[in-house]
């Protein structure tokens, strides 16, 4: 074996190496949920042979040549047993792509198949895409909606960086094959964090949106809408009814917006979702929960106070620090629920829970009073209750 050959299989032992890490579960958690101690994707999990040219002739020095900076903002379903992940893959030159991987429990020996989602285009090419939720609609399709950016044409040439967001639509049957349908049509200048609802309402295909004014800033926008239309091939919103709107110092005040498509449970529809606050220090996003009326999806019957989930330790350093963003999890016959979240726009993790704590959590746990007084009045409830308790 010469010297190259050794170089190639020391970089296979090596990724192998990191493929079949087993996963452990953190214990100490706060009941609602348990994260887990590594990542379940990284940079490192994109496959060896689409980063390095394994020829010797042109490749002597075994050098990396298209590298990869992050995999994150994963959307999730479960298909053929497996669990899986449709991963937004950031190359070095910062182009976002789709990249299917698969597990066979959902927390660890997550892999890259062995292409990227080959994606068409439309007419108006996406310079970026990203952030793909991914639904199984009762119309038999999957469909993956996505943020497509491309230049904003009004861009003084001093700027590069002002752009056009909006929602893009592909659907599939077997992940592997895509079809491309026209862009999402709303009354906003601009989309992100569109998410198909499962079923019709009213006839119709339903959307969560986020209404928005500008790339970065929500404007006069802000807030979960809602909308319906009457096709998928050419989706248009007339109209978007806010449910969730952001609100004054809250975890969610700067703007908020869908996470994964929501979940059905005999009490309402639940919906994981994430909120994002202006500190010192930048932005910071977490998750939080709240649950609409199974037949009112525009009406908010319980909301918990505060986040559900914000990043820790490791989680708040990378490219984009103090954030975590949700966009998939996946609900399991036996009521176990995955919950994959990115942090700091770097790498995947799961966080798993059951539906009944779910639901014991976000219909017990006080809603947010909106006042300081109020949430001391809410922690001196609790301690009295808890005084009951020993009396007894």
């Amino acid at each position: 074996m010469n010297n190259f050959e050794k170089k190639v299989r020391d970089l296979y032992d090596s990724y192998e190496g990191l493929i079949a890490l087993d996963n452990e579960m953190i214990e100490e958690g706060n009941g609602v949920y348990n994260r887990y101690k590594h990542p379940v994707l990284t940079a490192a999990h994109a496959p060896l042979n689409w980063r390095y040219d394994f020829r010797p002739e042109s490749n002597p020095n075994l050098l990396e040549r298209i590298a990869i900076n992050a995999a994150f903002n994963a959307g999730a379903i479960k298909f053929n047993g497996k669990y899986i992940l449709v991963v937004r893959v950031e190359a070095a030159d910062r182009k976002s792509f789709f990249a299917v991987a698969e597990s066979p429990n959902g927390i660890d020996h997550f892999r890259f198949w062995d292409a990227p989602v080959i994606l068409p285009e439309t007419e108006e090419p996406d310079t970026n895409v990203y952030d793909m939720r991914i639904v199984a609609h009762e119309d038999g399709w999957m469909y993956g909606l996505f943020c497509t950016e491309r230049k904003d044409p009004s861009a003084p040439a001093y700027d590069q960086s002002m752009a056009v967001a909006q929602c893009g639509i592909a659907r599939t049957k077997d992940l592997k094959t895509w079809e491309r349908l026209a862009d999402l049509k709303t009354p906003s200048p601009q989309q992100r964090n569109v998410v198909l609802h499962p079923e019709f309402v009213d006839g119709h295909y339903a959307f969560f949106t986020r209404p928005q004014d500008g790339f970065i800033e929500s404007g006069t926008g802000g807030g979960i809408g809602f909308g319906l239309s009457a096709s998928m091939e050419q989706a248009v919103i007339e109209k978007e009814t806010v449910v969730d709107p952001k609100q004054y110092h809250t975890v969610y005040e700067a703007k908020n917006g869908m996470g994964p498509e929501p979940i059905k449970t005999e009490h309402g529809w639940l919906f994981l979702a994430h909120g994002v606050r202006n500190t010192a220090a930048g932005l910071r996003y977490v998750l939080y929960l709240f649950m609409t009326d199974l037949h009112d999806l525009t009406k908010v019957i319980y909301k918990p106070a505060g986040y559900f989930l914000a990043p820790e330790g490791i989680e708040r350093i990378g490219d984009v620090s103090n954030v975590v963003f949700c966009n998939g999890w996946i609900l399991d016959e036996d009521g176990k629920i995955f919950i994959y979240y990115a942090s700091s726009d770097t790498r995947m993790h799961v966080a798993t829970t059951n539906l009944a704590v779910l639901l014991d959590y976000v219909m017990n746990t006080p809603a947010d009073g909106l006042r300081s007084t109020a949430t001391v009045q809410t922690i001196l409830s609790n301690i009295e209750n808890n005084q009951l308790v020993k009396k007894h």
